[in-house]
């Protein structure tokens, strides 16, 4: 695969909340009192239901959704009638919304509108020109049970028999109808003794010997050897994708460091800090 432990590297913002529907339209959905719940402000609920009732259909996530902003219509404004905006910790917790918002909406107008397809493209071709050469095979196999059974198929193939005609009538593998075929495989897909064994082989050769493994003992013939392929743009493009947005909002945040000043008093905060932005980069 293409360098799959780079290319799973997850965002480092999660870009899900971000994508909430365009609110073009506004109607009145419900009252409470005399405060309006519109369709924007249903619409953003739906968005941010618990993971598990976003299972829901549409339908029950609307309802959901809709009860859970009429509590909180309600409450908030018991919690105003009772003065609670002028609370500290309630002015506390405002704040680090409103810059967690702000967060939000910069990342996704400067990082993930800001991705276009050739930028995603140019990075896919850029990952396939690094990859090192990595070759697989093609074989195919007949396991029995014993090493006595092994030998005498290697005779017939000795004696000019068919191996898939062998295959199909001798193995044991439940891909016998298929003549043994295990298609194409890369180095740490087999179990060792197999794996050894079928990559010293030539294209068209069967092994002279039985080879044992803990399944019982096969003869194995390589059908074919080539460079494996990679995987196409549009397997991995939404990976990549992933990988330039957070090289975009690295940049953003590297420029950011460097216009302001960052400082941790606490010691073992600093130092664990750090050492994770090391690991990052």
């Amino acid at each position: 695969m293409l360098r799959l432990n780079k290319f799973l590297v997850a965002a480092s913002v999660s870009v899900l909340a971000l994508c909430a529907p365009a609110f073009a339209e506004d109607a009145v959905v419900a009252k409470v009192g005399d405060v309006e719940i519109t369709q924007s402000e249903l619409d953003l609920a739906v968005t941010n239901l618990d993971p598990q009732l976003s299972q829901l259909p549409d339908e029950q996530k609307k309802v959901a959704a809709l009860s859970g902003a009429i509590d909180v219509k309600l409450l908030a404004a018991t919690a105003t009638a009772a003065g609670l905006k002028d609370d500290a910790e309630y002015k506390r917790r405002m704040d680090f919304i409103a810059e967690r918002e702000l967060h939000n909406i910069y990342f996704k107008k400067n990082v993930v509108d800001a991705v276009t397809d050739d930028e995603v493209k140019a990075r896919y071709e850029k990952e396939i020109a690094a990859l090192p050469k990595q070759e697989e095979v093609r074989a195919r196999h007949i396991l029995v049970k014993t090493e006595e059974e092994a030998k005498a198929i290697i005779a017939d193939l000795d004696a000019g028999k068919d191996f898939i005609e062998l295959a199909k009538e001798k193995s044991t593998d439940p891909n016998k109808t298929e003549g043994g075929d295990l298609g194409y495989f890369s180095k740490g897909r087999m179990v060792p003794e197999f794996e050894e064994a079928a990559f010293a082989l030539e294209k068209g050769a069967y092994s002279k010997t039985p080879v044992k493994t803990q399944f019982g003992f096969h003869v194995i013939k390589m059908e074919d050897k080539r460079d494996a392929p990679p995987p196409s743009y549009d397997d991995v493009a939404q990976q990549v994708r992933q990988l330039v947005m957070r090289d975009k909002y690295l940049e953003l945040i590297t420029k950011a460091k460097a216009d302001q000043t960052v400082e941790i008093v606490d010691e073992a905060l600093r130092k664990g800090y750090e050492e994770a932005n090391k690991q990052e980069q």
